[in-house]
């Protein structure tokens, strides 16, 4: 089949350039599937979405089965370089509680790839794609085309055709209403407060190190939780960039922890329409006047914040996770099942995903299946694999938190 003898000539449009849509796009161009992606930001980082991501085992093995050699290089040397490894839980007052253990087969692994900063992995995922993805491009509506196939329209007036539309276009996918899925993410109530903290040789020095080698959780005894990622690059990105024959110029990045910083909003006390709208300045006073009581080397941590990158969230999840209508249009990643951030496996499920949906294309432009069966065991898949993951993540919100909105009956009813 390498000589491209005996395929269909698949046309498959991605709406949505984020990780899973990419992942998606680097897959299918690795398999020699023709695929464009329409992405509505203006750039590669259009808006916040948060830093870092935890990639789990299967996450990598999902990605590393989508990417060709040199991007995937280029994804070992910008991922996390972590001195510890697992997780470790204190009180406010860095008390240790209890922690979870995490088996991971990956450990002592010198290329394991279990964190990576967001912007840097957009950036290794458009490595090589650059004629096959459009920036810009706020899709609108479909139609569906006589005999198969659709036709996708933009706000600009512009229009394109495909054999597949996926609908990779997150939590507020536009999408979704337009295939007949009414349901859409529930508010669980938590209200997250996202920073980033450069971690400079100053605020090494004054923190212990326990706080600096791994995912440290502070579940605080007044209902607010924080969670404190380090990211340590194996490579700074621009550096990475440089050397690879693929990759074009990368937004550099520094070392920094990622915090999150979560309470009901029950316990937050304000108005969404306030907390929301609120700049970096007042939500980084917020959480110094929330924390205020809190050990001193939480306090540190906390001031060294870059304020102008703080942004507000209310938390949502899926629930149940539904299968679309299968036919040509393709749900992937949080357009089919958006979850909160407590487990850290949204960015894996969708990269899960994307591989899933790799090999069921593939099978289609090999003329080894029919679209239709293809997608539909995609889709019962998928929905099972998401099902446990939103599942799991609500879990540990609701533990951490101690309250969340959402009913316990509809989610084991879901499973």
């Amino acid at each position: 089949m390498s000589n491209g003898e005996h395929r269909r000539g698949l046309r498959v449009v991605v709406i949505g350039g984020g990780v899973g849509g990419l992942c998606l796009a680097q897959g299918l161009r690795k398999s020699g599937v023709h695929v464009e992606v329409y992405e509505r930001d203006p750039a590669v980082r259009g808006r916040n979405q948060g830093y870092r991501l935890h990639i789990s085992p299967e996450g990598e093995d999902a990605l590393r089965e989508c990417l060709p050699a040199p991007v995937c290089d280029l994804l070992v040397a910008t991922a996390n370089s972590r001195y510890g490894y697992g997780m470790a839980c204190y009180d406010e007052q860095l008390t240790p509680g209890w922690s979870p253990e995490i088996d991971d087969p990956r450990a002592g692994s010198p290329d394991k790839v279990d964190a990576v900063d967001r912007v840097t992995l957009r950036h290794v995922l458009l490595a090589g794609l650059d004629d096959a993805v459009r920036f810009g491009k706020r899709f609108t509506h479909f139609t569906r085309r006589p005999g198969h196939g659709v036709t996708a329209y933009f706000a600009d007036g512009s229009a394109t055709e495909a054999d597949v539309l996926v609908a990779a276009d997150g939590a507020n996918s536009v999408l979704r209403s337009q295939c007949g899925i009414t349901s859409t993410p529930r508010d669980l109530g938590v209200r997250t407060v996202f920073g980033r903290i450069p971690m400079t040789q100053s605020l090494r020095r004054a923190v212990p190190k326990v706080l600096q080698d791994r995912f440290t959780w502070v579940i605080g005894s007044d209902g607010h939780k924080l969670g404190l990622m380090p990211m340590v690059f194996r490579t700074r990105p621009a550096a990475a960039a440089a050397r690879s024959p693929v990759a074009h110029a990368f937004d550099d990045a520094d070392d920094y922890f990622m915090s999150v910083f979560s309470m009901h909003r029950t316990v937050l006390g304000i108005p969404d329409e306030e907390f929301l709208g609120m700049s970096g300045a007042r939500l980084w006073q917020l959480v110094q006047e929330r924390t205020a009581s809190w050990h001193p080397a939480l306090r540190t941590v906390l001031r060294h914040a870059d304020v102008p990158e703080t942004f507000p969230v209310a938390v949502r999840a899926t629930v149940p996770v539904e299968p679309w209508p299968v036919g040509e249009v393709v749900p992937l990643g949080d357009a089919a099942h958006a979850m909160p951030p407590s487990g850290g496996v949204g960015a894996n499920t969708a990269v899960r995903d994307a591989a899933a949906l790799t090999r069921a294309l593939l099978a289609v432009d090999r003329g080894e299946r029919e679209i239709a069966d293809a997608v539909g065991e995609y889709q019962t898949g998928m929905v099972a694999s998401a099902t446990a993951a939103v599942a799991m993540s609500l879990r540990v919100a609701k533990w951490s938190l101690r309250t969340i909105d959402f009913d316990e009956s509809v989610l084991t009813a879901s499973q």
